[in-house]
């Protein structure tokens, strides 16, 4: 079983993901919100600002600080440039 960080040392198993997207379209925080009624919402922001949500196999939704496409490169091990742990906690978010 491959897993991925998906930022603060929150790991994701690769093969039961379906999808990293952003959070900011309507159906995808209609998602997220019934995703919270049924118990199936999993935080993994550590208080900060949502940038992806990961859909997984299961039914759970799990909200990252990362952007979709840092959790995307981390899966294909593909070097990162935009953002890192390091310049969040810098952002204060």
């Amino acid at each position: 079983m491959r897993l991925v960080n998906i930022g603060f040392g929150n790991m994701v198993a690769v093969s039961r993901m379906i999808a990293a997207v952003s959070p900011d379209s309507a159906p995808i925080k209609r998602i997220i919100g019934d995703a919270r009624e049924r118990g199936m919402l999993i935080d993994a922001t550590y208080g900060r600002r949502t940038r992806a949500v990961v859909v997984m196999d299961s039914g759970h939704i799990i909200l990252s600080a990362l952007q979709p496409e840092t959790v995307s490169g981390r899966i294909s091990g593909r070097p990162e440039r935009d953002e890192t742990e390091e310049e969040l906690e810098e952002d204060g978010e």
